[in-house]
């Protein structure tokens, strides 16, 4: 549909949860840098518009497998912030206990499969669960997965794709094509100019989207789950994007110029875009109303932030707890 066919509730929700994303990865970047957070961490800064799109076509018992830059697509799927950042710096009232930390952040009551630390490590949870669903459970549940132009090289994605083809699985995949692998420009280990192309030799419907453009992810995404809820099998979704942090935070991104990338970042970024989609459309969220917005999402990231520091480290005697089923 058109975007004068949205309402301000709809409209607000995109805005609210793509705000959200944001604060709460400047947020983690930030004390990250600052030594606080243990391990690795990636941040999704400037691809908010293609989890906010997609989670929002999908009903909360639909289900989604991530990557390791997946607090975004948590955050859109509805997991609790507070928990998530407790998660993040490895306490106890995270939502896995602590033991799962940024790469790893998962919650199952959401249908949120979890990050994955393997590349193209989600494509098989995804196509297995709508395997289950469809065959055993006989729902009519969806699961998507999300995927970077590099994974799309991984063996997984052919297996998972030929799987959920042949058997009209209700999977939905969703390239954020950001361009990088993590050091490497996607042009040197592709030849193709888009990866939807590789959708054709699976006869699985290919469909490119401005990645930055919410509303545009949206209706490719709601179009494809529906397809799927009706049983006619998987669609491929290009979200064309650009990866604007390091592959990591703390990468000293030596592989191109960052001069270059915050330009892209000033063209391009969703929030932005957002906010002038809505000026073109007359008003549908004045500035203002983003402006409240902006600060609802920052005192809620805050009050995050002071639940993960409030909150305690798992005890050391307890650290296969959760880890292994007795």
């Amino acid at each position: 549909m058109g975007k004068e066919k949205y309402t301000k509730e709809q409209a607000a929700q995109f805005y609210e949860t793509m705000c959200t994303i944001r604060k709460f990865e400047e947020t983690v970047k930030h004390d990250f840098l600052a030594g606080e957070i243990p391990g690795f961490t990636h941040v999704y800064i400037g691809e908010e518009a293609i989890a906010t799109g997609v989670c929002a076509a999908l009903r909360q018992d639909d289900v989604i497998a991530s990557t390791h830059r997946g607090h975004g697509h948590c955050v859109a799927k509805g997991a609790d912030v507070n928990r998530m950042m407790a998660e993040i710096f490895g306490k106890k009232t995270g939502l896995c206990q602590g033991r799962g930390g940024s790469m790893h952040i998962a919650d199952f009551s959401i249908g949120m499969l979890g990050a994955n630390g393997v590349v193209g490590g989600g494509y098989n949870l995804a196509t297995g669960a709508a395997l289950a669903n469809k065959m055993v459970l006989k729902n009519d549940k969806v699961s998507v997965v999300f995927f970077g132009d590099g994974a799309s090289n991984r063996g997984t994605f052919h297996e998972a794709m030929n799987a959920a083809s042949a058997w009209k699985l209700p999977v939905v995949f969703v390239n954020e094509m950001n361009c990088w692998a993590s050091t490497t420009p996607y042009r040197t280990t592709c030849n193709v100019e888009n990866i939807s192309d590789r959708a054709k030799g699976y006869n699985v419907p290919g469909v490119i989207v401005d990645g930055q453009d919410v509303f545009a992810v949206y209706e490719a995404a709601k179009e494809a789950v529906e397809r799927a809820r009706r049983g006619e099998g998987p669609t491929f979704i290009e979200a064309k994007t650009y990866r604007i942090e390091g592959h990591f935070v703390g990468d000293p991104e030596l592989y191109r110029k960052k001069e270059e990338t915050m330009k892209i970042f000033h063209d391009t970024d969703p929030l932005k875009k957002f906010r002038e989609t809505m000026e073109e459309m007359g008003g549908l969220m004045t500035a203002a109303e983003c402006d409240e917005l902006d600060a609802k999402c920052d005192a809620k990231i805050k009050a995050a932030k002071d639940f993960a520091m409030e909150s305690e480290y798992p005890d050391a005697s307890e650290y296969l707890k959760y880890v292994y089923e007795n």
